[in-house]
């Protein structure tokens, strides 16, 4: 796999970014998080009149070979029928794309279908889905680290339109019970209370879900397994692998990140595991209504800015969330202080 360099944003310039926060006309602390995201962004673009500029969002499409087990309500043709309706304008994630100004970029890493003839899907097809985790790894290393490559060519390519914020979402179904595992083997969570309903499982589905699940990850067990990449490699999907791969990169590059939902939090859990300081360029948008994201949020010690139920998937919380990350901006660029607005300090 890559390596990436990425370190913690020089803290220098803390102490000048609490200053003009604080000089704001308004009580200390008194826009809260707001403030929290201010002085992040400024650090990792290493400015006190940080900028969101030309907002990109990667929506990553890859089907599972574990659908076939039967864990998720919906079959893996809705994969390729979804990337479709994408192109047309027709799904979520292009209402909040177009709703807040981010380009988007439909991308085909790994679909069960032949998507090339679709103008609007960039092809970057690793293989037509991933093996069945139940019989052995999802894909080779080789696979791996090409999905990874896959991650950092988009983020460059983004970077190179002088993008500085990307937000990542994903398309594929079956790809919760890959998450799953991940915040299992990474949090050391109980798998049962690492499951959910996914798009919708009665509680029959979760059942098998877990039954599944458990036979899979008693495989992995029996084999030998030495590093943090393992898990990414065996259980993994296409579009999960490639987010890794992005989320890293634009670390790197001290772009800001938005995480969604619960299967970009395993994504982002697992290239924090890799690299720790690669958390501090994430703001996580939100808390969805998938069972366990919660819990993964409060391991990564994440305070997401909304809850709201969401569990679509495919970005949209992390869309949704963006407003509060461009109030946060304007806070601290546009808000007279104290000196040039003639108020007296009142706290």
């Amino acid at each position: 796999m890559k390596t990436f360099d990425i370190q913690q944003p020089d803290q220098a310039l803390q102490a000048a970014l609490q200053q003009k926060i604080d000089n704001l006309n308004k009580p200390k602390g008194s826009l809260g998080r707001l403030e929290e995201l201010a002085m992040q962004i400024g650090l990792i673009q290493q400015t006190l009149s940080p900028t969101l500029s030309h907002p990109c969002h990667l929506l990553l499409g890859a089907d599972h070979g574990i659908e076939r087990e039967g864990v998720s309500v919906s079959p893996r043709e809705v994969t390729w029928q979804q990337m479709i309706n994408f192109t047309r304008g027709g799904g979520g994630v292009n209402m909040f794309c177009r709703q807040h100004g981010f380009k988007l970029r439909i991308v085909d890493v790994g679909v069960d279908y032949d998507l090339s003839g679709y103008e609007g899907i960039i092809n970057r097809k690793i293989a037509r889905g991933t093996d069945d985790f139940l019989y052995g790894p999802a894909m080779t290393g080789e696979q791996a680290d090409r999905a990874v490559d896959v991650g950092v060519e988009l983020v460059d390519e983004c970077y190179a339109e002088g993008c500085n914020v990307v937000s990542i979402g994903e398309m594929g179904i079956a790809n919760t019970s890959p998450s799953s595992i991940w915040m299992h083997l990474y949090t050391g969570t109980p798998l049962k209370e690492c499951i959910g309903a996914g798009a919708g499982l009665d509680n029959e589905g979760i059942r098998h879900k877990y039954s599944v699940l458990t036979q899979a990850v008693h495989r992995y067990a029996s084999e030998s397994h030495s590093n943090a990449l393992d898990p990414i490699r065996y259980f993994g999907g296409f579009e999960m692998v490639t987010a890794i791969g992005a989320m890293l990169r634009a670390a790197e590059r001290h772009m800001t990140v938005l995480v969604d939902g619960f299967i970009m939090t395993a994504c982002a859990l697992a290239a924090c595991e890799l690299y720790p300081d690669a958390k501090h360029y994430m703001i996580f948008a939100h808390c969805g209504d998938e069972s366990g994201h919660k819990r993964m949020l409060d391991y990564l010690h994440a305070q997401p800015l909304l809850h709201l139920g969401l569990r679509l998937g495919e970005g949209t919380g992390a869309l949704c969330a963006y407003p509060i990350v461009e109030s946060a901006v304007r806070m601290i660029n546009e808000m007279n202080n104290f000196d040039n607005a003639n108020i007296t300090r009142y706290f």
